[in-house]
């Protein structure tokens, strides 16, 4: 048996979703991993992980939903 083996590359499960942010009250579309959205299930939405999350892990769309989340919740 020559015992030859194939290169596997895995690669995420990427979903596109529509998540609801209630405090903008309106619907973004993102393209996310499985195990990203049971992140943002596990802290109750769209908005928590939002406000919970670095900067630096949020990709630059995500981002400008955290900076007009933030700027309504200080002029609320």
């Amino acid at each position: 048996h020559a015992n030859n083996k194939t290169k596997r590359v895995f690669l995420p499960n990427l979903q596109n979703v529509t998540l609801m942010s209630e405090g903008l009250d309106r619907s973004f579309k993102f393209r996310v991993s499985t195990h990203g959205l049971r992140s943002v299930e596990h802290v109750g939405g769209l908005d928590n992980w939002l406000l919970k999350t670095s900067d630096i892990k949020l990709s630059p769309r995500a981002l400008k939903v955290k900076r007009e989340l933030v700027k309504k919740q200080k002029a609320a």
